[in-house]
C-alpha cells in the first residue's frame, strides 16, 4: 500500500470508498442543518411554521394551538432540537425575559379572547406566570376560562422567565421584550406609549409608604398616605363619588391584599374608581395599569385644634342635632354629613377626596380688625380698621383685637352652621362688632371716646359675650386701641395736639411745684450740711457763751453785794448825819434866839438831811459804776410801782428809723439801746454823739433826782 501510495496510483475500491463517505458526510451535515436546531442555554426559541397540511390559524388567533402554520405555543429551551425542518419551521431565538430586583413586570398578550366592553384588563388566568402559553389560550376546553388578550392584570415579580414573546409582550423598566420584526409600527408605538407612561409613573416600581429616604430607585415618601384609584371593575352606581371599601378583612375570602390582588379585589365586589381605603405605611406591588396610588399628605390636627369632619360618602343618618336647630344635619361616625364626634389632635390617614377635616382652634385665639395687621391663623386676613363717626362729627379709626374661644364640644356645632371659621368671622363677628362700635361712637363725642375706654370696654365685654354665646363661640376679652384718623382727615390730630398742650401745662405746673419743693428740701439739707460742717464752732461757741454768762451773772452778784454793802454804809451814815444834825440844831436851840434860830436850824437840818440823801445816792451811783445804769434801776422800781399800764392800749409812734425799725427818739429808747448792747455784747452806738447825748440826759436825770431829794 505504502508502495502504491508513493508510487501515487490509488486503487478504484479506495477512491469509491472515499467519495462514499464524502458524500455520507455531506449528507449528515445538510440533515443536521435541515433537520436540527441548537438554542443557547440563556436564550429561547420561537418556533413560526411555514405551512402545514392543517392549514393556517382561524378565529383572528395569532398562536396555532392545533398544528397550523403560524407561530406555535411551544418555545424550544436551550439544547438541541430535531425534527423542525427548515423549509416547514422558522426559529427565532429571543433572550429570556429577566425582571430586576424589586421591580415589576407587566405582561401584554398579543392573543386570547377579546376583552368585553366593560372590562380593562385581562383576567389572571393559571398558567405558571404567562411561561405556559397554551395553558393560557386554552383551559380545560372552557371559553370563560381562557385567557385574554389585552393589558393583564397578573404582574411578574423579579426573576427569569422563559415566556414566548410571540403570545406576549413582556415590559420592564429596561426593555420590552419581543420578536424582533414581529410588531407592526402601530403596535409598536402604542408599546412604547405604555412603557413611557409606566416610567413616567415610576410603575415598575413597588408603592412605598413611609420612611424619610432614597433607597436606590425606589421613591420613599413620609407622612403620606396613598388613595388608590382602581381602572377595572364595575362602575360606581350614580351619586357616588367613592368606592366603598371591601375586601379589607385580612381573614375573609375575598382580602385582596391592598389591591395587590386585583382577582380578589373584583370578587369582592370592588368597583372601579376612586377608592374609600386608602394605603398607608409600607411596601406595595401594584399593577398600575390596575390601580394609580395618588400620595397625599395625613391628615394632620394638631395641638389646640380638633378637626371636625364632614363626610362625603356614607349612607343617610339620622339628624343628632336636634329639632330646634336648623342649621343642617349632624350625624354619627361613618355616615354622610357633619360627624358629631371631631377628632383629636393626631395624625390620621384620612382620604381628603371622601370628605374634608376642618380644623377649629380650641385655644384662645387673637383676631385683629387692624388694618395691616393679621395673625398666623390668617383668620384675621381680610378684617380692617372700624371706621366711626363720633356724635361731634369726628370720623375716627378704631383699632380693636378680640380674644375668641371656641369649646371643642361645640366644634361640630360651630361647622354646622357657619362652615368654617373664617366665615364665621367675615360673616357673623365682623358685621356685629362693627355695628355695636359704630352705635357707641354715635352718642359719645371724640373726647369721650378717648377718655371713656376703659369704660367702653368693659362695656363691649358684656355685651359681646352675651352675643357670642348665642354662636357657640365665647368672647373672652375686648381689647380697645387708640383712636387714629384717616389720611386726610387733620381734626382729630389737632384735638390731639390740644390735650398734649393741655396735658403738657398740668405737668409743668405739677414740675414747678415739685421743683420748689425739691429747692425747699435742698436750702433744708444745705442748711443742715453746713450746720454739721461748723457743728464742732457751734459747740465752742455754746460753750463760751454759758462761760461768759456764768462770768457775768458772777460779776453782776458781785457787784450787786458790793452796791448794797455801800448801800448800807451810806445809810450808816446818812443816820450819823442826821443824829449829829439833831444834836447840832438841839444845842442851838439851847443856846439863843428862839425863833430865828428854829428857823434857821430848821433850814440847817433840812439841808443836812438833804446832803446825806445826796451822799447816799451819790454812793449808790457809784456802786453801780455808771450811772446809767442807776437811771435804768431807778427807773425800772418806778415803773413797777406805776399804775398806768407800761403798755399803753393805744400807742402812736413817730421819729421811727425805718432802717432799723428801733424807736431812736427820747432818753429811754436811747438808754435802753445802749445798755442791751453794752450788756450782751452785740453792739455799741457807732456815732459818738448819740453816746454824748446818752450821758447828758443821765447825768441831768441824777441831777434831777439829786435835785429832787434837795429839796425835799
Amino acid at each position: 500500500m505504502s508502495a502504491l501510495f508513493a508510487a501515487g496510483e490509488f486503487p478504484e475500491f479506495v477512491l469509491l470508498y472515499g467519495a462514499i463517505g464524502f458524500a455520507a458526510l455531506f449528507v449528515a451535515l445538510v440533515l443536521w442543518w435541515l433537520t436540527v436546531r441548537v438554542i443557547p442555554n440563556d436564550k429561547v426559541g420561537v418556533v413560526e411554521k411555514l405551512w402545514s397540511p392543517k392549514g393556517s390559524v382561524t378565529d383572528g388567533r395569532i398562536i396555532a394551538l392545533h398544528e397550523e402554520a403560524g407561530y406555535q405555543a411551544t418555545l424550544l429551551r436551550g439544547g438541541l432540537h430535531f425534527g423542525y425542518w427548515r423549509w416547514q419551521y422558522r426559529v427565532h431565538i429571543a433572550p429570556l425575559v429577566t425582571v430586576p430586583q424589586g421591580q415589576i413586570g407587566y405582561v401584554y398578550a398579543r392573543d386570547g379572547s377579546p376583552l368585553p366592553p366593560s372590562q380593562t384588563l385581562g383576567r389572571v388566568v393559571e398558567c405558571n406566570n404567562f411561561q405556559d402559553a397554551h395553558a393560557f389560550l386554552v383551559r380545560s376546553g372552557e371559553e370563560a376560562e381562557h385567557g385574554q388578550r389585552g393589558r393583564q392584570r397578573a404582574i411578574l415579580r423579579e426573576g427569569v422567565y422563559a415566556i414566548n414573546p410571540a403570545a406576549f409582550v413582556v415590559m420592564t423598566e429596561n426593555r420590552a421584550y419581543t420578536v424582533p420584526h414581529l410588531l407592526d409600527a402601530q403596535e409598536s408605538t402604542v408599546v412604547k406609549t405604555w412603557h413611557d407612561q409606566l416610567t413616567k409613573c415610576a410603575g415598575f416600581h413597588p408603592v412605598v409608604i413611609g420612611g424619610s429616604s432614597k433607597s436606590g430607585e425606589t421613591e420613599v415618601h413620609d407622612d403620606v398616605i396613598g388613595v388608590v384609584t382602581t381602572h377595572d371593575g364595575p362602575s360606581l352606581p350614580p351619586g357616588e363619588i367613592i368606592a366603598p371599601a371591601v375586601g379589607t378583612e385580612p381573614d375573609g375570602a375575598s382580602y385582596h391584599n391592598n389591591y395587590q390582588d386585583p382577582e380578589a379585589f373584583l370578587a369582592a365586589a370592588g368597583r372601579r374608581g376612586r377608592q374609600y381605603a386608602p394605603l398607608t405605611d409600607g411596601t406595595y406591588f401594584i399593577n398600575r395599569w390596575f390601580a394609580t396610588v395618588e400620595l397625599v399628605n395625613k391628615t394632620v390636627v394638631p395641638i389646640g385644634h380638633v378637626g371636625v369632619v364632614v363626610s362625603y360618602v356614607g349612607k343617610a343618618g339620622r339628624d343628632v342635632s336636634g329639632t330646634s336647630f336648623r342649621h343642617g344635619e349632624r350625624v354619627q361616625d361613618g355616615e354622610r354629613g357633619v360627624w358629631e364626634r371631631p377628632l383629636g389632635p393626631g395624625k390620621y390617614p384620612f382620604n381628603v377626596y371622601a370628605g374634608q377635616v376642618i380644623l377649629v382652634p380650641t385655644t384662645n385665639f387673637v383676631l385683629h380688625w387692624i388694618t395691616g395687621k393679621t395673625e398666623a391663623h390668617k383668620f384675621d386676613e381680610g378684617l380692617r380698621s372700624i371706621d366711626l363717626v363720633t356724635r361731634d362729627a369726628y370720623e375716627p379709626l378704631l383699632p380693636l383685637s378680640v380674644v375668641v374661644h371656641i369649646d371643642y364640644q361645640r366644634a361640630p356645632s360651630v361647622i354646622q352652621r357657619f362652615g368654617d371659621v373664617k366665615k364665621l368671622i367675615t360673616q357673623t363677628i365682623d358685621p356685629m362688632l362693627s355695628a355695636f362700635f359704630r352705635d357707641v361712637a354715635h352718642k359719645k363725642t371724640m373726647l369721650q371716646l378717648l377718655h371713656e375706654r376703659d369704660q367702653i370696654q368693659n362695656e363691649a365685654r358684656t355685651e359681646l359675650r352675651t352675643r357670642f354665646r348665642e354662636f357657640d363661640i365665647e368672647c373672652v376679652d375686648v381689647l380697645i386701641g387708640k383712636p387714629v384718623a384717616s389720611e386726610k382727615d387733620t381734626k382729630i390730630e389737632q384735638l390731639l395736639e390740644q390735650l398734649r398742650l393741655r396735658q403738657l401745662s398740668i405737668e409743668q405746673l405739677e414740675t414747678y411745684e415739685r421743683q420748689r419743693a425739691a429747692a425747699d428740701k435742698l436750702r433744708t439739707l444745705n442748711e443742715a450740711q453746713a450746720q454739721a460742717a461748723v457743728q464742732v464752732q457751734l459747740t465752742n461757741a455754746k460753750a463760751d457763751v454759758q462761760i461768759a454768762e456764768s462770768r457775768g451773772e458772777a460779776e453782776l452778784a458781785r457787784a450787786r453785794k458790793q452796791s448794797e454793802q455801800m448801800v448800807v454804809t451810806a445809810e450808816a451814815e446818812l443816820a450819823r448825819s442826821r443824829r449829829q444834825a439833831e444834836q447840832t440844831v438841839l444845842t442851838a436851840e439851847a443856846l439863843s434866839k428862839e425863833k430865828v434860830l428854829a428857823g434857821r436850824g430848821e433850814g440847817q437840818k433840812a439841808l443836812q438831811i438833804g446832803l446825806a440823801e445826796a451822799a447816799v445816792v451819790l454812793r449808790k451811783v457809784a456802786a453801780y459804776g455808771d450811772p446809767r445804769l442807776y437811771a435804768a434801776a431807778l427807773l425800772a422800781d418806778r415803773l413797777a410801782d406805776s399804775t398806768q399800764p407800761l403798755v399803753p392800749e393805744r400807742m402812736f409812734v413817730s421819729g421811727a428809723n425805718s432802717d432799723t425799725g428801733a424807736v431812736a427818739s427820747g432818753p429811754l429808747g436811747v438808754l435802753l439801746t445802749l445798755l442791751l448792747g453794752e450788756r450782751t455784747g452785740l453792739g455799741s452806738f457807732a456815732d459818738p454823739q448819740d453816746a454824748a447825748e446818752l450821758k447828758a440826759e443821765c447825768d441831768k436825770l441824777a441831777r434831777e433826782a439829786g435835785g429832787a431829794l434837795v429839796a425835799k
